[in-house]
């Protein structure tokens, strides 16, 4: 039954759908408290705005993108091929890729949490073998939901656990390509705390350890959202050959998110309390 409706809804325009998710976005956030606070907090956590003005201005651009992202998965995931492809308007830095494939070397794209980052796993799975990290969600009938959109092209999909992993590992070291979500907070295997926006936030270390593992080439991918559903513009930004630390990673990720801030899901709980962190680390700095 909500198949059907969610084909059906696929037919409306990018534009009508943005709109829907815009208005979503403002009833989530002044329906649950919590939701607002996380997102209030983070947001002034990360210090992207001059003034208390430009601070609100971001924030109600902040809650309306945030609904966005929740309802543009019915596009990607439901209008034809060919259609999805033509809402990606432009690209940035292909070149990049297809240099390191030439190379034939491993493909190992990162997204964060920013802009519409279910384009960016469908746009690479147009072009090569694609091999996309995911977790489970806690809303059950959404998985068979969330496979049938992503599995498209040559995506293919691993699941958060050690079986997951190696089959990212393996696609690095045959020359395809991977990817995965460099600032989602670890619940399995190793994390460390680093700091995010001056903050401690415990840090997924898998994406480091594949890098040096495969010797990969890495890229930082985000999709922009076009105003008015106009599509979106694909950024993707090559990381140093030069592995670092996972503070280095969450520059990495904060440097992208600068470009445009507002499309950043700052309601997604990345400081999640963690033993070995005091509550005085924790706290975010004092609000403007």
């Amino acid at each position: 039954m909500l198949k059907p409706m969610l084909q059906a809804l696929s037919f409306l325009p990018l534009g009508t759908l943005h709109a829907m998710g815009a208005a979503l976005g403002w009833v989530v956030y002044l329906a649950s408290r919590s939701y607002a606070s996380r997102l209030d907090a983070n947001l002034q956590q990360s210090g992207l705005f001059a003034s208390a003005a430009d601070y609100r201005r971001l924030r109600r651009e902040a809650i309306a993108e945030a609904g966005k992202a929740a309802i543009e998965p019915i596009a990607i995931w439901f209008k034809s091929e060919a259609q999805v492809t033509q809402l990606v308007r432009e690209v940035r830095n292909l070149d990049a890729v297809e240099a390191a494939r030439s190379a034939g070397k491993g493909i190992f794209i990162l997204t964060p949490h920013l802009g519409c980052f279910e384009i960016v796993g469908f746009f690479f799975g147009q072009m090569m073998p694609f091999t996309v990290l995911y977790r489970p969600p806690r809303v059950r009938w959404l998985e068979p939901l969330m496979i049938h959109g992503r599995r498209r092209g040559q995506v293919e999909l691993a699941t958060t656990d050690v079986a997951g992993v190696r089959r990212l590992l393996k696609a690095l070291r045959s020359g395809k390509a991977a990817g995965m979500l460099p600032d989602q907070a670890p619940q399995f295997g190793d994390g460390v705390w680093a700091r995010f926006f001056d903050r401690p936030a415990l840090t997924m270390t898998l994406s480091n350890r594949l890098r040096r593992a495969t010797g990969c080439a890495t890229f930082m991918a985000f999709a922009e959202r076009l105003p008015r559903g106009a599509g979106y513009r694909l950024h993707i930004e090559p990381l140093p050959a030069a592995i670092g630390d996972e503070s280095q990673l969450n520059e990495a990720v904060e440097r992208i998110i600068r470009l445009r801030p507002a499309q950043y899901l700052w309601a997604y709980d990345r400081y999640k309390g963690r033993r070995g962190v005091t509550a005085a680390e924790r706290a975010p700095r004092a609000a403007r």
